[in-house]
């Protein structure tokens, strides 16, 4: 079904407290658990960055630093949140994929979304020559707001290829 692989990162929830037991099971069914590092399918450059190490900023450059991306070669970056996009354009990733902001949900939550993430809240966006793509669910016409959006939504699955 994926000829060249699943990939995963961990994200917040997973790392509230040890994490093994989670990344074990989900290794254990066939997917790559990515912790700062890089892999290479095709001439693909698939990079992945855990939360905890990509939400801190001089941690996050740190980290991309040390993975050494060939930036004449596409590559594409998964963390969790958008939190410094502008520290992996830097390192020269051409695309990041992530999550976290759950397209703020409900007032409140979106006008803060959009005060910390920018533009990074959902759907395409590019900063200098990366792009950044976050989910969305008004991409499949969900117009539901407030509680109904978080307790009766779809989960969605991103497939690339």
């Amino acid at each position: 079904m994926a000829p060249h692989g699943v990939y995963f990162v961990a994200g917040n929830h997973e790392q509230f407290g040890d994490d093994g037991k989670y990344l074990h099971a989900i290794a254990a069914n066939g997917v790559r658990v990515l912790s700062n590092e890089k892999v290479e399918v095709d001439g693909l450059q698939i990079v992945g960055v855990p939360y905890r190490n990509a939400a801190r900023d001089g941690h996050f450059a740190s980290v991309l630093n040390s993975i050494r991306l060939d930036r004449d070669r596409a590559s594409i970056l998964l963390t969790h949140a958008p939190d410094h996009p502008e520290i992996a354009e830097a390192a020269g990733v051409s695309l990041q994929l992530s999550g976290h902001t759950h397209l703020g949900q409900f007032i409140p939550w979106s006008w803060m979304a959009r005060r910390i993430y920018r533009q990074f809240v959902y759907g395409l966006s590019r900063i200098g020559k990366m792009q950044v793509l976050l989910p969305a669910e008004q991409e499949h016409g969900d117009r539901r707001c407030g509680w109904d959006r978080i307790l009766n939504c779809c989960a969605g699955v991103r497939v690339m290829s």
